[in-house]
């Protein structure tokens, strides 16, 4: 079953609570978030990437995920899958995230 769209952006939308310690700007606005799932247990699976391989604060923003997406009554487990491909760039960045970093 696909999640749908308005689930997505209620799981998009609690993401977006979670900042990234190091730049002060949400994951979802950075790029970080690449793909949302629901199913029907109300597990949610969250594909993402950090904004470097050695990331020291991945397990801190891993909780963050956790904690945010908590807070959506139809979420019930949260498991949130780092992935390095396709590795993060700062083209992957919202316009709103380049602009408050003064990226170009």
């Amino acid at each position: 079953m696909a999640i749908s769209e308005e689930m997505k952006e209620s799981i998009l939308g609690a993401l977006e609570n979670v900042i990234d310690p190091e730049l002060g700007i949400d994951i979802v606005n950075l790029g970080l978030v690449y793909d949302v799932d629901l199913d029907e247990e109300g597990l949610a699976t969250i594909t993402m990437t950090l904004t470097s391989m050695g990331c020291p604060l991945g397990p801190v923003i891993v909780d963050q995920v956790n904690t945010a997406l908590g807070e959506l009554p139809e979420v019930k487990k949260v498991d949130v899958n780092i992935v390095w491909q396709p590795a993060w760039s700062k083209e992957m960045m919202s316009r709103y995230a380049k602009m408050a970093l003064g990226i170009r």
